[in-house]
């Protein structure tokens, strides 16, 4: 086996394998990758295409077996860069769907209620539960609205403590940790970030803020882990449904308890701030009835995919780029205050660890001349639209510094003035990831603190994944699989 082979065997044996790092959700468009010949497309090098043949006019063609091919969970954007701007709609006669990518079209697809009403049955439903990410209009609605309420505003502030003290714990232990995880050598420390801190930190959160005890936190990542990889109809679909099976039983128990004596949050010194979320939903009511325990399970289970690997995917790829460039580091770590917040966004446009959502159109609808048929699967790729160039000027590049990318309050609006557009990786309008601000906040706050610990980081370039010609592993479709950083020790 040569070293290509060898590199596109194990690149897409990974794009199988969802828990480590390569978590599929029904917000992921690309199709997996396990069916295809690694040898139909050669790797290219980060940036160029592989050329697929030409039209008779010139127009570069898109073979659709590209899309399962290793070269473009690794390559992707010069090939969405040929869908935007000669396929701004394309359909996908072997996967049988079609393919929105330009900034504005997915903009008005996702404020378009009627037009783009749904996400498919099927693609979450069968492992969360009923949730309303397969609802649309009023009763999208209103079960938004009553869940919603738990993750913004003062809620979020009521986690603050939480997520500190849990980022604290968490890096205390790394003294603990076998040299999987955590070398030392000569007074300076490697540690790779994602098994010691970045995987776990999201669940251990959300585990403490829904009101989860202690000692069912073993099952929640077994939960969690069961869940995620049972999403998108994958060979570990039903250990997925037997997980959320064992989490309803679970969560079914602690509802009673709940609705008869609430349990909170407290702040550092030991005050309740509030009632944790499932004591909230416990006391909701719709209609004048009390949520029920599967309503509760499924809002549950929207929570955890929402501010887990989302998570869990910002922080590894936030690191890691912003480790490759020195000069945005410093100005991150000299300002950390201002400048997270800034990186965060730039590091979701730049590499989002969720890729787009899928739509059914209600109706027959023409876009770009294109003819889509009603009750058609039509993905809106976000990947694509954070580098359409159409917005972002040399959107390849990731500029902590630019000047086109807003960086302020996650809108569900989203944002577009004075020369500034959002990013869409959580996409816009009704339908904005519910997870948003959970991820946002934690991402934030998770890597500040991890910065008061590690002194003078830098990538441990020896230990890092490399691509087929010994560079780093560009981050592509998926989110860096691990990140080695070393620090000084004093």
């Amino acid at each position: 086996m040569d070293s290509v082979t060898s590199f596109l065997s194990t690149i897409v044996e990974n794009a199988d394998k969802p828990n480590e790092g390569n978590a599929p959700s029904s917000a992921t468009h690309a199709p997996r990758a396990q069916s295809v010949s690694a040898h139909d497309f050669p790797l290219m090098p980060v940036g160029e295409a592989y050329d697929m043949g030409h039209a008779p006019d010139g127009t570069p063609l898109i073979d659709p077996r590209i899309f399962n091919s290793a070269e473009f969970y690794r390559n992707p954007y010069p090939y969405y860069k040929i869908m935007r701007d000669h396929y701004p709609v394309f359909f996908d006669k072997l996967h049988n769907c079609y393919y929105v990518t330009r900034y504005d079209d997915i903009t008005t697809c996702y404020f378009d209620d009627e037009g783009f009403n749904t996400i498919p049955k099927g693609s979450s439903s069968g492992v969360l539960g009923n949730t309303q990410l397969e609802l649309s209009g009023v009763e999208h609605r209103r079960r938004r609205n009553l869940y919603g309420q738990h993750l913004v505003g003062k809620s979020l502030d009521n986690r603050m403590h939480a997520i500190e003290s849990i980022a604290e714990e968490m890096i205390a232990d790394w003294d603990n940790l076998d040299e999987s995880v955590v070398q030392d050598r000569n007074g300076v420390r490697s540690v790779a970030i994602g098994k010691a801190f970045a995987n776990e930190f999201p669940i251990r959160v959300v585990c403490d803020v829904l009101g989860f005890p202690k000692e069912s936190r073993k099952n929640f990542f077994y939960w969690y882990n069961s869940m995620m990889s049972g999403l998108g109809g994958s060979e570990t679909h039903h250990q997925g449904l037997e997980a959320r099976q064992d989490l309803e039983d679970y969560v079914g128990t602690l509802v009673e308890e709940r609705r008869a004596h609430p349990t909170y949050l407290y702040d550092a010194a030991g005050n309740p701030i509030g009632k944790d979320i499932i004591s909230k939903l416990c006391e909701t009511q719709i209609d004048g009835d009390y949520l029920s325990t599967e309503e509760i399970t499924s809002n549950i289970a929207l929570v955890v995919g929402g501010g887990g690997e989302t998570t869990r995917g910002a922080i590894l790829n936030m690191w890691y780029l912003l480790l490759q460039h020195p000069q945005q580091l410093e100005a991150v770590l000299e300002d950390p205050e201002a400048m997270w917040d800034v990186a965060f966004h730039e590091t979701l446009r730049h590499s989002t660890p969720i890729g787009g959502q899928p739509r059914h159109n209600s109706f027959d609808i023409e876009l770009h001349g294109v003819k889509i048929p009603a009750g058609s699967l039509v993905n809106m790729v976000d990947f694509s639209a954070n580098h359409d160039d159409r917005i972002f000027n040399d959107p390849e590049a990731f500029n902590i510094f630019r000047p086109d990318l807003y960086s302020g309050k996650l809108l569900r609006s989203g944002f577009r003035k004075e020369g500034k557009c959002s990013h869409m990786a959580f996409g816009v309008g009704p339908h904005l990831c519910p997870g948003a601000w959970i991820s946002h906040q934690e991402a934030v706050i998770g890597s500040k603190i991890l910065q008061r610990h590690l002194k003078n980081p830098r990538l441990n370039v020896d230990k890092m994944p490399k691509d087929f010609d010994g560079s780093l592993m560009p981050i592509g479709l998926i989110s860096a699989k691990e990140v080695w950083i070393d620090y000084d020790l004093e």
